[in-house]
């Protein structure tokens, strides 16, 4: 035991040596902008403030899936909960994109179409997205109920039905939309890591990640009782109500912001949760940090991986790779016999 808290210290180090090695590479890879050569070399100020906006946008927004992931898993005692996967994405995607349409048909945008109008309003787009994620997280919780009691797999089921509804309301809101704008909010809706981040809503995006984690890292004993049942944590003296209605904020906040900057990334909230267990352990003070670094440093390594990657057909929406990546992952852990049994790792 005594070597394994010894150790868990360690690896949550290497794990942080592992994201600032990430960022370095986001960094120093690139494409020559006159042949399209893959580049392994420190870029000059113009380019490296591109390439800054786009590591520290990856970092953020992956931060806050790791963390809404595992505000989720928690809170649903379900191994498969991820905002992806339950529908805060497609929920926080499809507020944030009703505001932009909204402001546009108003007149905000003027001419410059959806992004302008994204623009124009600054961080106003992170409140209708935080109301997206939560109004589909409460619908989810409602459908995944049988008799008071939440059925992990009808819970998923539900998240992909809600899931499939918003982004389909979504992509009529984008045909709606002017053409010109239509290949903008298509490629934000597949998900994007901005080399030019507003900065009013990576600042949001920001304080919310860090309210968030501030929370559960004070919460995280408390989290560790509420893993058991409902009569256990309650003799323990856990406020289940209070406990459970700060993790529904949380997780939902930190999902729409990550939406609200890089669009809807599928499966990073899901698996930094679980990279996290497998090194650092149960435990949830370990934990919540582990998740944050966990989901910085997938998202980061996702757009080098894109960064790299030549298909002949322009790079490839970050989105699309951690669906990829991220889709296997989530069905070997449907398939293990652990959820099969009704438990969570």
């Amino acid at each position: 035991m005594a070597g394994e808290r010894t150790s868990v210290p360690a690896r949550t180090a290497l794990l942080l040596a592992l994201l600032g090695g990430a960022m370095w590479l986001r960094m120093a890879v690139g494409r020559d902008p006159s042949t399209g050569a893959l580049e392994w070399v420190w870029p000059d100020p113009a380019i490296g403030a591109l390439r800054a906006g786009a590591m520290w946008s990856a970092v953020v927004a992956g931060a806050s899936l790791g963390l809404s992931g595992l505000l989720l898993q928690v809170l649903l005692r379900n191994p498969l909960a991820s905002p992806f996967v339950l529908g805060l994405s497609s929920g926080a995607g499809l507020g944030a994109t009703l505001a932009a349409w909204s402001a546009g048909a108003a007149g905000v945008a003027g001419t410059g179409g959806w992004i302008a109008a994204l623009a124009a309003t600054g961080a106003i787009q992170v409140l209708p997205a935080m109301a997206g994620a939560l109004i589909t997280l409460g619908i989810v919780l409602v459908l995944g109920m049988r008799r008071g009691v939440i059925e992990p797999v009808s819970m998923v089921l539900a998240g992909t039905v809600v899931a499939a509804i918003c982004g389909a309301i979504t992509l009529l809101v984008q045909y709606a939309m002017p053409p010109a704008s239509r290949a903008d909010a298509a490629i934000w809706f597949m998900g994007r890591v901005p080399e030019l981040p507003d900065r009013a809503v990576l600042i949001a995006a920001i304080a919310v990640l860090a309210a968030a984690a501030l929370w559960s890292g004070i919460s995280a004993r408390t989290f560790d009782a509420a893993s058991v049942s409902d009569e256990e944590a309650r003799s323990l003296g856990v406020r289940l109500v209070t406990l459970r209605l700060g993790m529904y904020v949380a997780a939902g906040a930190t999902a729409a912001t990550s939406v609200a900057l890089c669009g809807p990334i599928a499966f990073v909230g899901f698996v930094a949760p679980h990279m996290a267990r497998l090194l650092l352990g149960a435990r949830h003070g370990p934990l919540v940090l582990g998740s944050v670094v966990a989901g910085a440093l997938v998202l980061v390594v996702a757009d080098v991986v894109r960064q790299a990657l030549d298909l002949g057909m322009g790079r490839m929406p970050v989105g699309v790779l951690t669906a990829l990546v991220g889709g296997p992952a989530f069905l070997l852990v449907l398939r293990s016999s652990r959820l099969a049994h009704g438990s969570v790792p």
